[in-house]
């Protein structure tokens, strides 16, 4: 009996229309939702077969659509200007009333831990004291902060292997100090400098796990469409289907398991406790399992564009293919999607001490990785290798963090007058001599040594340029000199190399001595002129 009412909840999670006494709507469409502005929005949902469904507004639209022989409907519906709050009433066989809603701007943030991390995460006390001011000031704005028209909303971490989830669980709330807790913390900072410039709602449509790496948010059609990720993708998928049967089948123990657990208990309980062996359906990360999981329970509703916050669980796996997973990935979200190339702006990984030197090296990989993915149209990145915490691979620092991916939005998408939108980027080279020259475009009103402390905009400092590296004939990168000699351009040399190859930038976890900024006040982003 048991087993046959948990395969009835199953079927009824996966399959939403299975059961329809009423029309439903997706979790998206509640009260003190967003709903994107001044755009022709879907609004989807389920009934029965052929039910008629009309959607009516307070801002005086109406739609009517008949449900499908499967018992899915969809409208498109047009939103009014900036404001609220508005009423959406749908009604088929039943009636649903969406009250509270605001017209504004919905941004999706998504990623792993530094996007995932709500504001709750950052009240506890630093682990290096001098970071404990930045605690303070989370504590103040999460016990202070009030913005009605600042909205969030979650999807839960959510695994599917197979199939495509339609729908999910979770509630919209709002900036106040009984709510806040509960709201990323890259995001809201982002939102909150956005509304400092711009008297419009904003939403913000969390959809991120911690520890993801960027397989799993890529969808199975782009694996199979690419000829350069089928390969992986089918091999996962061979080994996660043999898994399954194996873990799956009657009477299956876990000996290998077993055998550690006890040797784990013979040796005092010491280290970390063993764990059974992972089905394959609740890994995270297998290729597509989140796409699957969460990006579809929320796709096509209408956003304004992404942030995303990812990264540092590729600087030990594939970290030299990452802008091309970023690409295909960034490709995959618009065109499915279905709204042309909506912005996508993401950062450059904080400072962090890692464990070893390959994951050092992949971390400064996977910020050059990030770094040329900005070919990509409409798209920008926030540089944050100096707002780290050596001990601390989440960071407090995400009111800088928020404010550099706002700077991208405000001047692009909001038409705002910024000073700068970047730091430095790295623009080419040329060998001359002994010497490299290194151009950048970025360099605002031009290129100064500069510290950061904290909060504080950073300020000029009269010291010579640190964190270069240069690379001899052979191979072999050297600690190197560097100096500014023109508004745009930098030098870099090493005494004792005569045929310089190429150079690179703050190319490790903890950048130490890395301050090259521009006027404006931001750093220059991690790059190597290394093909």
């Amino acid at each position: 009996m048991k087993s046959k009412i948990i395969v009835a909840f199953c079927i009824t999670v996966a399959l939403p229309w299975v059961l329809f006494a009423n029309v439903k709507v997706n979790s998206l469409f509640a009260d003190n939702m967003v709903i994107q502005r001044e755009a022709l929005v879907p609004v989807w949902g389920w009934a029965d077969a052929n039910e008629k469904v009309i959607v009516t507004t307070s801002w005086g639209e109406e739609v009517k659509t008949v449900t499908s022989a499967d018992g899915n409907w969809r409208v498109d519906l047009q939103t009014p200007k900036a404001g609220g709050p508005f009423t959406i009433t749908i009604t088929g066989k039943n009636k649903i009333e969406i009250n509270n809603v605001l017209s504004g701007d919905v941004w999706l943030c998504t990623g792993q831990s530094n996007m995932d991390f709500s504001m709750s995460k950052f009240i506890n006390n630093a682990r290096e004291p001098q970071y404990q001011p930045l605690v303070e000031y989370i504590r103040k704005e999460v016990a202070t902060a009030k913005d009605n028209w600042i909205r969030h909303i979650e999807v839960p971490q959510t695994t599917s292997l197979f199939e495509k989830k339609l729908s999910f669980k979770d509630n919209w709330r709002s900036v106040n100090p009984d709510q806040i807790g509960k709201i990323t913390a890259t995001g809201y900072f982002f939102a909150k400098e956005l509304r400092k410039h711009v008297n419009v709602p904003i939403g913000l449509l969390e959809c991120a796990w911690g520890g993801s790496r960027i397989q799993p948010w890529i969808s199975e059609e782009t694996y199979m469409a690419d000829k350069n990720l089928r390969d992986y993708f089918k091999a996962s998928r061979s080994k996660a289907k043999a898994t399954i049967k194996k873990l799956e089948a009657k009477n299956y123990k876990d000996k290998a398991y077993q055998k550690a657990l006890e040797k784990w208990g013979n040796n005092g309980k010491k280290g970390k406790k063993p764990k059974p062996a992972t089905n394959p359906r609740n890994e995270k990360q297998e290729p597509a399992t989140l796409y699957n999981g969460m990006l579809s329970a929320i796709i096509p509703y209408a956003i304004k564009g992404a942030i995303w916050y990812q990264g540092e669980s590729n600087a030990v796996f594939k970290p030299n293919e990452y802008e091309y997973y970023l690409t295909t990935m960034i490709n995959n979200w618009r065109t499915d999607w279905n709204q042309g190339d909506f912005p996508f702006y993401y950062v450059q990984l904080a400072s962090c001490k890692r464990a070893n030197p390959e994951a050092d090296a992949g971390w400064a990989i996977v910020n050059n990785q990030l770094r040329r993915t900005l070919q990509v149209p409409n798209t920008g990145m926030a540089v944050l290798h100096d707002i780290g915490e050596a001990k601390d691979i989440h960071p407090h620092n995400k009111m800088d963090a928020g404010k550099r991916l706002a700077l991208w939005a405000l001047k692009n998408d909001y038409r705002v007058n910024v000073d700068a939108v970047s730091g430095p980027l790295y623009k080419s080279f040329q060998v001359k001599g002994s010497k490299i020259q290194i151009e950048f475009t970025e360099v605002g009103s031009g290129l100064i040594t500069a510290h950061k402390h904290l909060l504080h905009k950073p300020f000029m400092v009269d010291e010579p340029l640190g964190a270069f590296e240069i690379e001899d004939e052979n191979g072999i990168w050297k600690p190197a000199k560097a100096k500014i000699i023109s508004k745009n351009q930098i030098e870099v040399w090493n005494e004792s190399i005569t045929q310089p190859i190429n150079v690179r930038y703050a190319w490790s976890g903890t950048p130490v001595g890395a301050n090259l900024y521009n006027k404006e006040g931001l750093p220059a982003a991690v790059f190597t002129t290394k093909k």
